[in-house]
């Protein structure tokens, strides 16, 4: 028997946040809560919200207490890092001391009231205790159930696998209630969860130009993995040397001893830690020396624990080659003999190394073609001639697609001879017309079903990391259940998460995610939209003040604009996560200077539909002030491609409405046809 004690802090206060998020009945996370499908026995109760949601459950009267003492009930199979995070998630939610015992061990009559199963699903005991909880047969799958009393409980967690045990754990941490009254205490809510993940390749691909990760955020990352049940997570930055340019180089041995600390907080949170390598720029396919040096770089992340692996060929020329000796090879430079090369090294280092290292995935690799639907001599070649096993990368119809269809998907899966790997190039943002832009508009987009047509989806996320959480938390939803995604409610969940449940930061962060909206393409049409709330709002307003309800119409909006001016102070405030502040600091020192200009306009209008144009044309002077500083904002330091530019807040709505706001204060009729009073504009 092991016993724990756990110091819980800063973790604890985080979770009562949280949990009063949810239960306040008019919160972004209460509101985003999907209908549930019934499973196991009939309840009209509703899950709790959950994410990812879960693809079969029902609430249940039979909320358990968390008691001082919890008993956990475990044994060799149960997963290691499930156990970890079960004992920390009790402790953080009011046990003063884990108890853990085998199966065996169980006393007749335990000390604890509260009760915890952990391990395989097939486990006597916890098999017992499901019975009516349908156990899915799913790789990653899990059942859950919670029976309990106001003073007892007992709640059981089997999975399918190791790591079903893991996600069983943190659907459980997505129960925890804090009840207040007479007698205040922790409860985990009452459930039937039987639940297993829609597609097999779940997660992220750092694969961007620009600065790369830190170790410390790629860190944090794996557990935010972890927290939302994503499981891969593909190392290709761009800006690496050692991942592109110096492919052939070892990494020196500081850079190697942090690959192997990711590659075990990876395997901790199960997350498939997939290590690439893009020789494309310089590699001499047919060359046996490279393709040693290639196996021997991917060799060393083995030797690390790493298990999958990658060789994108994205990015490079296909009608030169790098050596004459593959002209000799595969004949003049061109489509079908770039595609026979590449097929001849992925094939070799499939055979020749995956195939005889036991445990290790099948090769990904990321074709020269990945964004269109064209049929052409490389994509022909390719299907021909690339072993079946290897797993091949698509980004949709473009680099950056506007949409992804199940017949898009199909399409693309028969020109490469495979269900297809989805590379989603959102939310990245080191191209053009990304420039000054943080990408927090919602995952959106991608069709309903896609989940039974392709191998999977990782996003590309941004420069910076704890932004990209917002897209990547609606990206682990889809993934794990896309027939049940909701946007907008996923949206709310993930600001939810950032602010650790705090309401007034998941609002402000809800008004700063809508003015950092756009999702630009390569084109001229994004393909999600800037500031649609605000741009709802600003409609509104014009159309109640050319209607003449002008009073109101200020009242409403100035409403709204005090909640963009106070965002930035809220979000900065202490709850939200500290890195996405960091992260996102231009861009809230900015949002703070445009909101408090709109705040300044709207007072203006107010001031010249009441006459009183001295403090109107002080007013607007004032927000002209403003806005200039709020031009004058830098990003920096600049991550990105596009360097230090100035952050763009809601551009295209916010700032158009303040040009016709002055445009109105300046050929202001004071009497309806009488004398018009103008100011000077502002270049």
């Amino acid at each position: 028997m092991q016993n724990h004690r756990a110091v819980v802090g800063a973790h604890l206060a985080l979770a009562v946040a949280l949990a009063m998020a949810i239960l306040a009945p008019d919160s972004p996370v209460a509101r985003a809560a999907p209908p549930p499908a019934p499973v196991g026995r009939v309840s009209p109760l509703p899950l709790p919200p959950i994410t990812p949601v879960p693809r079969s459950g029902s609430g249940t009267p039979d909320s358990a207490a968390v008691t001082g003492r919890v008993l956990v009930v475990a044994d060799d199979r149960t997963d290691a890092a499930a156990r970890d995070r079960l004992v920390a998630e009790l402790a953080a939610h009011g046990a003063d001391r884990v108890d853990i015992v085998a199966p065996d061990a169980v006393p007749a009559a335990p000390r604890s009231p509260f009760t915890v199963l952990l391990g395989p699903a097939d486990r006597p005991d916890i098999a017992a205790a499901l019975a009516g909880t349908a156990v899915p047969d799913q790789a990653e799958g899990y059942a859950l159930s919670v029976r309990g009393s106001r003073r007892h409980g007992q709640v059981t967690l089997g999975g399918h696998d190791a790591a079903g045990q893991f996600y069983a754990v943190q659907t459980m941490r997505g129960l925890f209630r804090f009840e207040g009254g007479d007698d205040p205490n922790w409860r985990v809510a009452g459930a039937e969860i039987s639940d297993f993940p829609a597609m097999a390749l779940r997660g992220t691909v750092e694969g961007f130009y620009g600065l790369p990760w830190t170790h410390a955020e790629r860190l944090d990352q794996m557990d935010f993995y972890g927290d939302v049940k994503a499981n891969t997570y593909v190392y290709a930055p761009k800006d690496d040397p050692y991942h592109r340019g110096r492919w052939r180089d070892p990494y020196p041995a500081a850079k190697l001893a942090d690959l192997g600390e990711l590659v075990r907080r990876a395997t901790a949170n199960h997350v498939r830690f997939t290590f690439a390598v893009s020789p494309g720029e310089s590699i001499c396919y047919s060359d046996p020396e490279d393709r040693r040096a290639l196996k021997a770089k991917l060799a060393a992340l083995h030797d690390l624990g790493t298990r999958a692996f990658s060789i994108p060929l994205d990015d490079i020329s296909y009608t030169r080659w790098n050596c004459e000796g593959d002209r000799a090879a595969y004949g003049a430079p061109g489509r079908a003999s770039a595609a026979r090369a590449q097929a001849d090294l992925l094939n070799d280092v499939q055979h020749d190394f995956v195939a005889t290292h036991s445990g290790t995935e099948p090769l990904q690799t990321v074709p020269t073609e990945y964004g269109d639907l064209t049929d052409t001599a490389y994509k022909q070649t390719l299907r021909s001639t690339l072993d079946p096993a290897v797993v091949v990368m698509w980004t949709g119809t473009d680099v950056v697609p506007p949409k992804i269809t199940a017949e898009e998907a199909d399409r693309a899966s028969a020109l490469f001879g495979r269900k297809v790997f989805v590379w989603d190039n959102y939310p990245v943002n080191d191209f053009g017309n990304t420039s000054g832009r943080l990408l927090l508009a919602p995952y959106d987009k991608r069709e309903p079903g896609l989940s039974r047509h392709l191998a999977g989806i990782v996003a590309n996320p941004m420069n910076q990391p704890y932004a990209s959480k917002v897209a990547v938390f609606g990206v682990a939803d889809f993934t794990w259940n896309d027939t049940a995604y909701d946007a907008a409610g996923n949206n709310r969940r993930a600001m939810a998460y950032l602010a650790g449940g705090h309401l007034p930061s998941t609002e402000a962060l809800l008004v700063l995610g809508d003015l950092q909206h756009m999702a630009p393409t390569f084109g001229g049409t994004p393909w999600q939209p800037q500031a649609p709330e605000l741009a709802r709002r600003v409609a509104r307003f014009w159309r109640d003040w050319d209607g003449g309800d002008r009073a109101a119409a200020v009242r409403e909006l100035r409403t709204y604009a005090e909640a963009i001016r106070q965002a930035p102070t809220t979000v900065r405030g202490g709850r939200v996560q500290p890195g996405f502040t960091l992260d996102a600091a231009p861009w809230l020192d900015a949002t703070a200077l445009w909101g408090e200009a709109m705040v300044r306009t709207l007072d203006a209008l107010d001031a010249r539909r009441t006459g009183d144009n001295d403090t109107a044309d002080r007013l607007l002077a004032e927000s002209r002030a403003l806005q200039q500083r709020a031009k004058a904002v830098r990003v920096v330091p600049a991550r990105n491609t596009w360097g230090s530019v100035q952050p763009r807040v809601g551009d295209g709505v916010l700032d158009v409405f303040l040009v016709q706001a002055d445009a109105r204060l300046r050929g202001w009729d004071i009497a309806g046809g009488g004398r018009t009073h103008a100011v000077n504009d502002v270049r």
